[in-house]
């Protein structure tokens, strides 16, 4: 595990769209693992600005997301892939046809499920995997009790998290109640894995991470299983585990 603390949202952004160009730079056909949320808006600006201000190219590059909503269709303006072609994919030189997202739409939603697992290891898995975390532990949309095993799967998702979520929509009824996410050993499948993590509501969820102890209870302790993890957390999501050390 390799911890990188920052000062703030802005600096943590700008170091991960520093590692994320730099993997581009080494591999022009680079598969990027993508997450949403608000974490990597910060990311995906300084991506964006990469393409036109550092000559950063996503021609050969391909993209797997994390999760979709099940039962909204690619063009639902609360989908995950609406909000990654506004907040990224249509703003930089990727082909749209390089870019995978799980179908909210797709019946039966087990079938889906099956063909997007097959799809992260035909043109995968991703050379550099991106994720936030949930102030439960989540990542993708793998809640607490998700199996370390668990591929590619269909998930009811905690109230939490709708909570969470619900300022993208209307209201918090409006969320949906399912979702398709890869699971814990898809996302374990990848070379490396960059988590980003800031503000204060997160600074429970890492320091519990950061003890170390794996739990399914705490999905984002799987991570502790892999080899290649960089955290990067800004001074207020690492401010209990700071308190820790002193």
């Amino acid at each position: 595990m390799k911890l990188i603390r920052v000062e703030n949202y802005k600096e943590m952004s700008s170091k991960a769209a520093q590692l994320v160009e730099q993997q581009i730079l080494d591999n022009p056909h680079s598969v990027l693992g993508l997450a949403t949320g608000s974490t990597p808006l910060g990311l995906y600006e300084q991506l964006i600005q990469g393409v036109s201000e550092r000559g950063i190219s996503y021609r050969h590059v391909q993209t797997i997301n994390l999760d979709e909503y099940q039962g909204l269709s690619g063009d639902h303006p609360n989908s995950y892939r609406h909000f990654m072609n506004e907040k990224l994919l249509g703003h930089i030189d990727v082909s749209l046809e390089n870019t995978h997202i799980p179908s909210g739409k797709s019946l039966p939603v087990e079938a889906e499920c099956q063909r997007y697992e097959a799809l992260i290891d035909k043109i995968g898995p991703p050379h550099l995997q991106m994720l936030g975390m949930g102030t439960n532990g989540h990542i993708g949309f793998n809640e607490p009790g998700t199996l370390e095993t668990s591929l590619t799967h269909c998930v009811k998702l905690e109230a939490s998290t709708r909570s969470s979520n619900a300022r993208f929509f209307s209201d918090r009824d409006s969320v949906p109640t399912h979702a398709i996410t890869m699971g814990i050993q898809s996302i374990l499948k990848s070379e490396q894995i960059l988590v980003l993590a800031s503000g204060k509501k997160k600074a429970q969820a890492v320091k519990r991470f950061l003890e170390g102890h794996t739990s399914k209870d705490f999905p984002a302790s799987f991570l502790w299983k892999h080899n290649h993890v960089t955290l990067i957390v800004d001074s207020d999501a690492y401010s209990l585990a700071a308190a820790e050390e002193e």
